[in-house]
């Protein structure tokens, strides 16, 4: 599919599928012994485990219920350049509304995000890379 304007970014691949899970610490086993990703941080006090799979994460975060275990949280895409001005602004032109923004921590780091609903209402997130410190 071609798009009919162009985009103010470039799509660079998927930073990281949030997971949410009644039982964390067997998912997140599951992932690194079965699927053998890596613990590369963790937030107890938070429930969170973020697991390097690759280039990409997988988080894995407590369920708010029963019904939510095992349901995909939202997915992130890279973006290259991040501009939040130009991505709002595209993002208004299609009429979808931006849910979140701030700064947030991902497969390359702590770097600047936007949240959205796609028309099936799955969240997603739009995400740069911070800039280097000099």
């Amino acid at each position: 599919m071609t798009h009919p304007t162009p985009l103010p970014f470039a799509p660079t691949g998927l930073d990281h599928v949030v997971f949410r899970s009644t039982d964390g610490a067997r998912l997140a086993a599951f992932y690194c012994e079965v699927l053998g990703c890596t613990l590369e941080r963790g937030l107890p006090g938070k429930g969170l485990a973020q697991l390097r799979a690759g280039r990409s994460l997988i988080d894995i975060v407590p369920s708010e219920s029963c019904g939510d275990a095992g349901r995909v949280d939202h997915v992130c895409l890279g973006v290259h350049p991040f501009d939040e001005a130009a991505l709002r602004k595209h993002l208004q032109q299609h009429r979808v509304a931006v849910i979140d923004a701030g700064p947030r921590y991902g497969a390359e780091g702590l770097g600047p995000s936007i949240y959205l609903h796609d028309p099936d209402g799955n969240a997603i997130e739009l995400k740069g890379v911070a800039a280097p410190l000099c």
